[in-house]
């Protein structure tokens, strides 16, 4: 976790608020990990969501049609994909999630959404190689800091 908050404080990685609530609020191994204020500071992406970006996101990554009922069921994942729309040629969102390119409506995946709109989504074991975490990351910092 500590990589990630040096990622975070290089300007690698940053959480959009809608997903760091929920983290916080969730039963994840994280929420304990993201209530501390220095996770905060470092992870937490400082930009508001475009909301046309994220009614865009729901209506064409989901369905226009969508009952309250279904978007309730999205959660914040349309807010993720919003948040890489408003700069998809460097914004690549982590995720969790398989992507089954099949499904529709409100069971839509992550990975899914995101390819739709010309965002690179990517795996947390693709992210650590691209980032290039190593077990002896602290020791490679100071060489390169020196």
């Amino acid at each position: 976790m500590e990589w990630l908050i040096h990622c975070g404080e290089e300007g690698q990685v940053r959480i959009p608020l809608e997903i760091y609530e929920e983290l916080k609020a969730g039963a994840y191994a994280l929420s304990e990990w993201t209530m501390s204020a220095e996770t905060e500071a470092a992870l937490l992406f400082d930009e508001a969501v475009d909301i046309d970006l994220v009614r865009r996101v729901i209506e064409e990554g989901y369905a226009p049609d969508l009952t309250d009922i279904e978007i309730e069921e999205i959660g914040r994942d349309p807010f993720l994909v919003a948040y890489a729309l408003a700069n998809a040629e460097s914004h690549v969102i982590v995720t969790t999630e398989r992507s089954k390119p099949k499904a529709q409506r409100k069971n839509r995946k992550v990975p899914d959404v995101a390819r739709q709109f010309d965002i690179r989504p990517c795996t947390a074991f693709e992210f650590g190689r691209e980032l290039g975490f190593r077990t002896d990351w602290r020791l490679h910092v100071q060489r390169h800091r020196n």
